[in-house]
């Protein structure tokens, strides 16, 4: 019985498993922000949009850096390495407070700039009749996608000739072009009535809205790592101690 209850208290480290099980979800966490950041950023150079050097910067320091504390903890953790714990509380604290001021400063701006950045972008191409080759490529898979067509006045942006992402084949969503409505459409063609702006602005405001709510919901989960990697420290301080106490008195289990 004695020898049991000596391995119950040298042993006690109840946040171990959870803490490594927390470290797993957040590096698949990391990893999959840091690929999110990686298209974002891959996809502002492709389109020539200026964007803040030290954002993209802090971001991928802090998905990275997250990525390998969260190896070095669960290397402490499995190890009993109380400097792995303490270096990575450290990290934990300056990454959290870090992404949480950071977005919670530049959720408006982001928000608005982003916005008004892409709606901008589309309305510069009207009149769609006379877009370049990109424009309709882009905008093809736009009314594709979100089952649309045209921009502001719906399928009458495209003048007298009607591309194919425009029919519709979705009751509810579409309008019938009876006799020689539009020059160049079929009799009775059947095309998306609702214009993309709208559609694709609550969809860029929704994806942006996600985004920080990510951001900062990271920044939580950090916070909960801080505090269950300082508390795992003190459990494996506490272990540590009574087992050097054991040895300082030459306690051999099972002796009495």
């Amino acid at each position: 019985m004695q020898q049991s209850a000596v391995v119950v208290v040298a042993d006690k480290t109840s946040l171990k498993r959870p803490f490594i099980f927390a470290n797993a979800v957040n590096m698949a966490l990391c990893f999959f922000m840091l690929t999110m950041t990686v298209a974002w950023h891959r996809e502002l150079i492709q389109a020539g949009q200026l964007v803040s050097s030290a954002s993209v910067v802090i971001l991928y320091i802090l998905e990275i850096g997250c990525l390998l504390l969260s190896v070095i903890g669960v290397f402490g953790a499995c190890r009993g390495k109380r400097w792995c714990l303490m270096l990575f509380a450290a990290g934990m604290a300056a990454a959290s407070q870090t992404i949480i001021v950071k977005t919670a400063l530049s959720y408006q701006e982001v928000y608005e700039k982003g916005v008004v950045r892409e709606e901008s972008k589309l309305l510069s191409m009207m009149p769609l009749s006379g877009t370049s080759k990109g424009n309709r490529t882009l905008l093809y898979s736009i009314q594709a996608h979100f089952k649309c067509c045209g921009l502001i006045d719906g399928y009458k942006d495209w003048g007298s000739t009607i591309p194919a992402s425009c029919n519709c084949q979705y009751p509810g969503k579409c309008i019938r072009l009876r006799g020689s409505a539009t020059l160049g459409a079929p009799k009775n063609q059947y095309v998306y009535q609702e214009p993309c702006l709208p559609i694709y602005v609550s969809a860029l405001k929704r994806g942006f809205s996600l985004a920080m709510a990510i951001q900062f919901g990271s920044g939580v989960f950090w916070v909960i790592l801080l505090v269950m990697s300082i508390k795992l420290t003190v459990q494996i301080k506490r272990k540590q101690e009574f087992m050097a106490l054991l040895q300082s008195n030459r306690y051999v289990p099972g002796a009495f």
